[in-house]
This record gives structure tokens, sequence and C-alpha cells, in this order.
């Protein structure tokens, strides 16, 4: 049967994963256990790219002790001399990524590794050359938080997809992965928390891309457990839509 928009299966040898890290010494090696144990769809290899934003805590000794203690488990380190942000430390990420897909993975303990075959399975099947997880649909566990949070990110989607014309349920969720060779042609400015609309407001104007979404599980943070997001970043990433959608960038 003819599935429209599908192309030939994919092969995927390699999937880098971008971790952008700020003074999660508490919870970093906890990420990496779980990524060390997902195993991908098709026997996909991995490549964990950390990038550490010159944390202030133990961050690079629970890095460095880990690749010393897990030579299984391919990871390339690089740091900041100076804070950046979070966008630049995925900027950084991106630029150093060999697999045919990349995907970004939060140094906390947020989302779940378990699930990166969620977001690979529409690559693979030939459909997407971009995913994004979401949220806020499927059936999968997602701890109750902050009501205005929720509506502050409903918004911000609801904008962004007026401006794109796309029709994703969670803009601003950690889990995107793109196609290497793509990503690494998009030129991204945003350093902190605006990547999401400036990579969601590019990836859209280019020509024939094809965007997918999956529900994906959520174990949010609370300020007191680590959350560093503030209705400060939810300004910011209002004039970022505004910017990267109304203005040429």
């Amino acid at each position: 049967m003819f599935m429209a928009g599908k192309k030939n299966n994919m092969d995927i040898t390699k999937l880098s994963i971008i971790i952008p890290s700020y003074n999660e010494g508490q919870t970093i090696h906890q990420i990496l256990d779980r990524i060390k144990n997902v195993k991908l769809i098709n026997d996909i290899d991995k490549e964990v790219i950390i990038v550490n934003d010159c944390s202030t805590d133990d961050t690079e000794q629970r890095i460095e002790n880990y690749i010393s203690g897990n030579p299984g488990l391919v990871i390339h380190y690089l740091k900041h001399d100076v804070n950046k942000g979070k966008g630049a430390a995925i900027h950084t990420g991106i630029s150093r990524a060999t697999g045919e897909y990349l995907i970004i993975q939060d140094a906390d303990l947020e989302y779940d590794p378990s699930e990166y075959n969620y977001l690979l399975k529409p690559i693979a099947d030939g459909f997407a050359d971009v995913v994004y997880g979401s949220r806020f649909i499927g059936g999968n566990p997602h701890r109750v938080l902050f009501f205005w949070h929720t509506m502050g990110n409903n918004f911000l989607t609801f904008f962004s997809n007026m401006c794109t014309n796309l029709n994703l349920t969670d803009m601003e969720a950690c889990y995107k992965l793109f196609n290497t060779k793509i990503i690494q042609t998009v030129k991204l400015k945003e350093n902190r928390f605006g990547f999401e609309p400036e990579v969601t407001a590019k990836i859209a104007r280019l020509k024939n891309i094809r965007v997918y979404e999956v529900g994906i599980s959520y174990y949010g943070r609370t300020y007191e457990e680590g959350k560093k997001i503030g209705w400060r970043d939810g300004f910011s990433t209002l004039w970022c839509i505004l910017k990267y959608n109304m203005f040429s960038q």
C-alpha cells in the first residue's frame, strides 16, 4: 500500500546525543547511566556529546569520573571557559555531532532516554526529517506541577504555530531529533532558552522538511529540585518567536 510522504527507510548507524550541562553534578551520572542502558532500534550506535557550560559545582569531576569508569560508552566532553547559556552549549554540541541524526538531552532527570526509540521510529521508517517530543500527547507519565507554566507553554506553542503554520503541541519540549546535516546548515544565534522558538522557526522555513511529533514522558522538577527556567525566559521566548518569524534573521 502506498503511504503519502514516505521515502525509503533511513539507514541510521549512529545517534548523537547532545547534553548541555550547567551545575548538574547531582544528576549527570544518572542520566548517563540511563543513556548507556538504552538499546536503540536497528542496533543504532550512540555518541554522547556533553557540553559543560562553565559549571561551578562538581559537574566536571562527575563527568570525568564517569568517562574513566565507562569506556564502553562513547562520550566526547567539551566545556566553555565562561557561562554562555543552554543554547550556546547546544550550538557547540551540534557542531561536533557525527551521527546521521542528533537529539537534545537535558542533564537532569526530567526526560527519559528509554524513549529515544519513539522519536527514532518515524525517521527509521522513512517518514520524517525532524521529530519533536511532546509532553502533552500520548499516555506516558507526566508529573503534575505548575498550572501557569502549562498555560504559558500552551500560549507560546500556539503563538509559534500561528507564525510557522505548524501544528505542534509542545514547541518548548527538550526532546528534538534532527537530521544532523540539515541542522548543521541552520545558523542559530540564541544562547539561552530562545533556542526552542528559533530552531522551530528556522526549521519550518526549510523546503520540503517533514516534521513529526510523538508523545513522551515528563518527570518535571520544582525550583527547589533545580529547575532553572523562569517567567523572564517566557517573555524572551515570546520575543524570539516574533523576531525569527516576522523578521529576516
